[in-house]
């Protein structure tokens, strides 16, 4: 028989986890454009890239979906990845 006294104690241990910042994942913030243009105004020395948040890949330039689709944006290559943002092997040329 359980007298619960260990899930309590269970909880109050993730409680205080939580307020001390072991479960906090950090993310860069990404800045999706609608041009291409604009997203590389917003990053002269980095690469633009076609970021598709439904699939969670991105698309490089001369890649065949690169810029195609609703559910996307352009955005810097370097905040893709850290966005944890994975590239994509279709349509490489």
């Amino acid at each position: 028989m359980r007298n619960g006294f260990g899930c309590g104690l269970g909880r109050a241990a993730f409680v205080v986890a939580m307020m001390l910042g072991a479960g906090e994942a950090s993310a860069t913030p990404l800045t999706p454009f609608r041009y291409e243009a604009q997203a590389q105004r917003h990053c002269p020395h980095d690469q633009v890239v076609w970021l598709d948040f439904r699939k969670g890949v991105y698309y490089a330039k001369g890649q065949k979906r690169y810029g195609q689709g609703f559910d996307g944006s352009f955005v810097c290559l370097s905040e893709a990845r850290e966005s944890l943002y994975r590239r994509s092997l279709l349509g490489l040329r």
